[in-house]
């Protein structure tokens, strides 16, 4: 299969609609309250300002994209990178696998990052799939 086939299944609209369903209202939380999100990101997590604009205007952005079906790889990619950021200089990494669940963990582990990659990924290589944008414009992104 090429890169770049736009694939027309069930399968990638389903991808496509439980990341950026899933996605959507971390990213609508985070510009509903901007200015602290943006003050959090820079001193907890010592994010130069440009940075910490982008991971919020990107966790917002590509989520509705996302549903729409426009740019799905590209948008879904961005996510890739913003879930692998947060394991890593989000410092979820250093609080294991699971999620604080009972509230005995200082922090949350990485699980739900895991799947988000994963579910990035199967868009990546496999396109928007049914009802989406791109499949309208013939796009293959």
């Amino acid at each position: 299969m090429e890169l770049f086939t736009q694939t027309t299944g069930l399968t990638s609209l389903i991808l496509r609609l439980t990341l950026g369903l899933v996605m959507l209202p971390h990213g609508w939380q985070k510009m509903a309250h901007f200015n602290n999100t943006l003050m959090h990101l820079q001193q907890d997590y010592h994010l130069p300002w440009l940075v910490a604009v982008l991971v919020i205007l990107t966790e917002f952005i590509a989520p509705v994209l996302l549903v729409a079906g426009l740019a799905s790889r590209a948008m879904a990619l961005l996510l890739i990178l913003l879930m692998t950021g947060a394991v890593f200089a989000g410092h979820h990494w250093q609080h294991g696998f699971f999620m604080n669940w009972f509230g005995n963990q200082k922090g949350e582990g990485f699980e739900y990052h895991l799947l988000a990659i994963g579910l990035g990924i199967a868009i990546v290589l496999s396109g928007s799939g049914k009802w989406s944008v791109d499949q309208l414009l013939g796009s293959r992104w």
